[in-house]
């Protein structure tokens, strides 16, 4: 099944609790939280008592991506306020395993991110006890930019070293997807869509995630 998951990097912050309620309504099926704080990547975000806000105006799952230094600090503060689903780097994380099991530990399903200019073999020691991953198609830290082609071959590639290992977990995508980039990277084998502008920065909620899952269906074809 593919899932699209807005990122409320985008939206209007002015108005979080209704621009949440709107996609929910418009069918998005989780909610794409990245938490940034000014050290792994050149911005600042949001924190927990964020999340815990979120948590009160959406049935939807909370999908918190960590873009920050040393995440083991925070991973039990971030799932106590909400997070379904929390992804860390490979690259923020100095014992990834250690970090990993300390979300599955907290009752949250847990994803390590890959950073465009990552290799796939950060993931060798740990792919066995993830429940997803998550590659970004653009360089972390700000919203808005373009995908990076390349970024197909390396969800192809992850696909097939998943199948390989029996590991039948879905594969994350964000950064870029949009009407236009959303069918290649599904047909390259990704399963959740993180739309960001693509959502937040149309006229329609509903109708753009309704096209982007149209395109989903056809997929392939």
């Amino acid at each position: 099944m593919k899932l699209i998951a807005p990122s409320i990097l985008s939206a209007d912050f002015t108005k979080l609790g209704e621009e949440i309620r709107a996609v929910e309504e418009a069918g998005a099926d989780w909610i794409h939280i990245d938490v940034m704080d000014g050290r792994f990547v050149p911005n600042i975000t949001m924190g927990p008592m964020v999340v815990e806000a979120i948590k009160k105006v959406t049935s939807l799952p909370l999908d918190v991506h960590l873009m920050i230094d040393t995440p083991d600090r925070y991973v039990n503060d971030f799932a106590a306020a909400g997070a379904t689903h929390i992804s860390v780097h490979a690259e923020a994380c100095v014992h990834l395993h250690r970090t990993v099991h300390m979300i599955k530990e907290a009752g949250v399903q847990a994803g390590v991110a890959l950073n465009p200019g990552t290799d796939l073999h950060s993931l060798s020691w740990v792919m066995e006890d993830l429940d997803f991953v998550l590659i970004m198609t653009v360089n972390p830290g700000f919203g808005g930019q373009s995908f990076i082609p390349k970024s197909l071959e390396k969800i192809r590639r992850l696909k097939k070293i998943l199948s390989e290992h029996g590991c039948e977990i879905p594969v994350q995508v964000d950064g870029g997807v949009n009407k236009t980039t959303v069918k290649s990277v599904s047909n390259a084998g990704a399963d959740i869509f993180v739309a960001g502008s693509a959502v937040f920065g149309s006229p329609d909620y509903r109708k753009t995630i309704s096209e982007l899952k149209g395109i989903l269906e056809g997929a392939g074809e």
